[in-house]
């Protein structure tokens, strides 16, 4: 195994083309061209892992992705100028959601970006020299293993690690946060509890009853609404589990955020040393709200109404939650932490989830979006002053 990193065009590049819908196959023809001349090139066949990966080819691309990684642990994305920042990435193998989006966070800065892959069970390579480390790996049951596997280095890492504490990150379960924030006044994290297969046919059957009905339940492991479900009563139990191959589950009480309108808003919002800043703003007709289902890209009065929040957020809702976030901060404790939440209809923070790879970017269309970029240029200089200052 070659102990230089290999050079990779990056996760920001690539999602870019994809993102603005170019035609990739000229990209993935050349890539495969140079594999063919060099099939030792493991930065050739981790970009091929990542073209899979964001072109929607899961299976394929983690499969890609072990094969780069069977060659080479390390990989570098070059800075676009001289004298850069160096960057260590601390990562874990996975699609776009295992780690904190680094790349997409330093689209255009003058950074370079190293990642360091750990797999458990196999030897963790000697870091190159770098300014700042950042541990990106995030909360799952599949990292669990690499967050262990490094934590034993991380006290004695030669440069100072953001996001350093692999405890920090493995509490950030479902029923974690709700844990550490249960008797946070200003911020509604409804309790999460674990049941298994059996436990939910329990309840079902009346033997048991976990908590109040309506109630969420979705697979421990899912992402992104994968198998997220609202039962209003028992009897739908049966038939959710009949859809399901999964022996353990989350349960949470469903909280009706609704706003006045009708309409449901969530909120996408990193916290960056503490301070919010905002990522997008989904409004939807339905309670379970993801950006791209929202139908953003169709509505005028959406999007107009997402950027007079972005616009005004410092000045409105980061104001109006101020203590909620303090809070946030406070007891997660993280020096970048990603945030879905809300607002409920009595003025309360409702927090759905916090994870530190959450997926935030610029790569939405100019057109019609182009009230993002101030926010999101805005949100990225933090992220790059929070790592010089760190190296510093």
């Amino acid at each position: 195994m070659s102990a230089s990193p290999a050079e990779v065009i990056g996760l920001a590049v690539l999602g870019r083309l994809v993102f603005e819908g170019v035609d990739v196959v000229p990209v993935w023809d050349r890539l495969m061209a140079r594999n063919r001349a060099a099939p030792e090139d493991a930065g050739v066949i981790m970009d091929l892992a990542t073209l899979l990966l964001l072109t929607g080819q899961g299976e394929s691309g983690r499969r890609v992705q072990s094969e780069s990684l069977a060659l080479q642990k390390l990989f570098r994305r070059p800075a676009p100028a001289p004298d850069p920042l160096k960057l260590l990435a601390i990562v874990a193998p996975g699609d776009m959601m295992a780690n904190t989006p680094l790349d997409f966070l330093l689209e255009g800065a003058n950074v370079e970006l190293t990642s360091l892959y750990v797999v458990a069970g196999e030897p963790i390579p000697e870091p190159p020299a770098h300014d700042v480390a950042f541990l990106a790996i995030g909360e799952s049951e599949a990292n669990r293993p690499a967050l262990d596997a490094i934590e034993p280095l991380l006290a004695n890492w030669p440069r100072p690690v953001l996001n350093g504490d692999a405890a920090k990150i493995r509490a950030l379960t479902r029923d974690g946060v709700a844990a550490a924030l249960a008797d946070a006044p200003q911020v509604l994290a409804p309790a999460a509890a674990r049941l298994s297969r059996q436990d939910l046919a329990a309840v079902a059957a009346g033997r048991c009853a976990p908590c109040s009905f309506p109630m969420l339940v979705r697979p421990i492991a899912s992402h992104a609404g994968a198998g997220l479900a609202k039962l209003d009563d028992a009897s739908a139990i049966p038939a959710y589990l009949a859809e399901r191959d999964e022996d353990r589950f989350y349960v949470t009480p469903f909280v009706d955020y609704a706003s006045a309108d009708g309409l449901f808003r969530k909120q996408r919002i990193v916290l960056i040393e503490g301070r919010p800043f905002i990522a997008h703003m989904a409004i939807s007709e339905r309670w379970m709200v993801h950006y791209l289902n929202a139908g953003m890209t169709e509505s005028a009065d959406k999007r107009a109404e997402e950027a007079r929040f972005m616009a005004e957020f410092d000045e409105g809702f980061a104001t109006r939650h101020a203590d909620a976030f303090a809070q946030l901060h406070a007891r997660l404790c993280l020096d970048y932490l990603g945030l879905d939440c809300a607002e409920t209809p009595d003025g309360r923070l409702l927090l759905f989830e916090a994870d530190v790879a959450m997926i935030v970017h610029a790569m939405d269309p100019q057109d019609p979006f182009a009230y993002k970029k101030a926010p999101m240029h805005k949100l990225f200089e933090a992220f790059e002053a929070m790592l010089r200052m760190t190296a510093a």
